[in-house]
């Protein structure tokens, strides 16, 4: 009886309990396999209520693929609505990430969201390892597996031996100053050492499928050539001094053109003629010149 007296005073007062919710809020299916989204609302929201979906990828681009009941040209063919989900026939990595089932009706409105893992099993990684190094110089080491879904978590290996995250933990490695960052595959030498020297090659798993391995690269580490940089710095100046000697004995010997000494010119001036008209029945005409 409280049960109705509740429902009769909600109806009473046009209160509504608008909802939606998802039996799978979260869905990994293989690569090329199909995928079932299932967004399911409460009847408050009518008998003809508006069903819009959207898609967020794992790197941050939105779309619309039901959009005021018609499907985007983007997802035509592959994707189908239906009476409480959305229907992917063949699902890529591509389609890893977040849709959201928005319902609206009757001045109501609810969403869900729902996350999709589309699983794909690593490839071989792509690594970078130096194959020289000098002594106390900061070392970075990278590896990267572009197409495991979800993304695969990386091991790093010296000599065949695995490195440990830590290496302060263990006393093979308590000399080794390495950072391991088994999320994005970087192995850092802040102050790389001869004991660092070594076959080293990545590991990248993901759960799907068997690990993949990067090619092995040996790095060797040196101490710094002072001996070769001194004698490089000797020569430099050997042949600066050189260079200098040559141009003074050849200027010395007159093998140098020599500049020629500048001369005064000299300048003429001429003032213009002028006529002064007759005077004492004779023509007066003056003409004169200047030289500076």
């Amino acid at each position: 009886m409280f049960l109705v007296f509740v429902l009769l005073c909600w109806q009473a007062t046009g209160l509504h309990a608008f909802s939606a919710s998802s039996s799978t809020p979260t869905v990994r299916v293989p690569e090329n396999s199909g995928a079932d989204l299932k967004c399911d609302y409460s009847a408050d929201f009518g008998a003809t209520p508006r069903v819009e979906w959207k898609f967020s990828s794992i790197t941050g681009s939105q779309s619309f693929i039901y959009f005021d009941g018609q499907i985007t040209d983007k997802y035509k063919g592959r994707m189908t609505q239906y009476q409480g989900g959305l229907r992917i026939e063949k699902a890529t990595r591509q389609d890893t990430g977040d849709y959201s089932c928005e319902v609206s009706g009757n001045s109501g409105y609810a969403e869900v969201k729902i996350k999709l893992t589309v699983l794909v099993p690593p490839s071989v990684p792509i690594s970078r390892i130096p194959t020289s190094a000098t002594t106390g110089r900061s070392v970075l080491l990278t590896c990267f597996d572009k197409d495991g879904s979800p993304p695969s978590t990386y091991k790093w290996y010296k000599n065949g031996t695995p490195l440990p995250d830590d290496p302060s933990k263990f006393p093979n490695f308590k000399n080794l100053t390495y950072k391991l960052n088994s999320l994005n595959g970087n192995l850092e030498f802040p102050s790389v050492s001869k004991a660092d020297s070594g076959s080293y090659y990545c590991e990248a798993s993901n759960g799907q499928g068997p690990p993949q391995r990067g090619p092995a690269v040996v790095m060797e580490v040196r101490d710094l050539n002072t001996g070769g940089i001194v004698a490089g710095v000797l020569v430099a100046l050997l042949a600066i001094a050189l260079l200098c000697f040559a141009v003074w004995f050849a200027n010395k010997k007159g093998y140098l053109p020599k500049m020629s000494e500048s001369k005064p010119k000299t300048a003429v001036y001429t003032q213009p003629r002028q006529d002064y008209g007759d005077e004492d029945d004779g023509e007066f005409k003056q003409k004169q010149s200047f030289v500076v």
